[in-house]
């Protein structure tokens, strides 16, 4: 079935619902009918087949069936805090790192990030929100990732909670998969933060302001990885590490 977040309603089974904001995707894009279901999700980790009862061009109704128990999110709650990176690259990160498990997403500036000021970075939420959205339905997550507010770097490394970890190449040791494996923690609700410099990478200043705040500087090995590269690979390697991804 396709899956769609409807969040801003009550959702309970035998009850009628107005799916008008969904009207167009399912006459036009999707080419649906009366009689077809769909899955309605509420965001909160449950989910409701729903059976389409009316669609025209203005209008559509479907009547809740039931409710699901939904268990396609994450244990760990992993925060990817990355300097904002060109728009392809950025809006890549948020598809595939909603379809991997990230769980927040945390735009950040620092000393060679090219799009800047943080004022631009908040025109684009409506077009991000749209991409995490879309990339959670497609990938049967039960819940659309945070997309926390825009921060300069100092305020970035002020923040995230749990195991703190700062990509950098220049980093030698320890590797992502050793931190890992050196930490006492994994267990269910536990949080790991990510940290992800920009195209030009960290300046080593940054590196020293980060570490002094608590993170932890990692390698990911001896080649040096596009920032939108080194951003998935960690969140694979972490979700993977500590079961997720099998």
């Amino acid at each position: 079935m396709h899956r769609f977040f409807l969040t801003d309603r009550p959702l309970e089974p035998h009850q009628e619902v107005d799916l008008s904001s969904l009207s167009h995707q399912l006459r036009t894009v999707l080419r649906m009918g009366p009689g077809q279901r769909i899955l309605l999700l509420d965001g909160q980790g449950r989910a409701y087949p729903t059976e389409i009862t009316a669609l025209d061009r203005r209008e559509a109704r479907g009547r809740v069936l039931e409710a699901w128990t939904l268990h396609t999110e994450p244990g760990v709650h992993v925060s990817l805090y990355l300097c904002a990176l060109r728009r392809e690259r950025f809006e890549w990160v948020l598809q595939k790192g909603t379809e991997i498990g990230v769980s927040c997403f945390v735009p950040v500036v620092s000393a060679r990030t090219v799009v800047r000021p943080l004022q631009a970075l908040g025109r684009k939420y409506p077009r991000w929100r749209a991409i995490l959205r879309e990339a959670a339905e497609q990938s049967g997550r039960a819940r659309i990732p945070e997309l926390g507010e825009p921060l300069l770097w100092e305020q970035a490394v002020a923040q995230g909670q749990g195991l703190r970890l700062l990509l950098w190449e220049q980093a030698v040791e320890p590797h992502l998969s050793d931190a890992l494996s050196r930490w006492t923690g994994g267990r269910s609700g536990e949080r790991i933060a990510l940290l992800v410099g920009p195209e030009g990478g960290v300046e080593p200043q940054e590196a020293r302001r980060a570490q002094a705040a608590g993170w932890t500087a990692v390698s990911l090995g001896p080649r040096t990885l596009r920032a939108e590269t080194a951003a998935l690979v960690a969140a694979a390697l972490v979700l993977h590490r500590l079961g997720d991804l099998g």
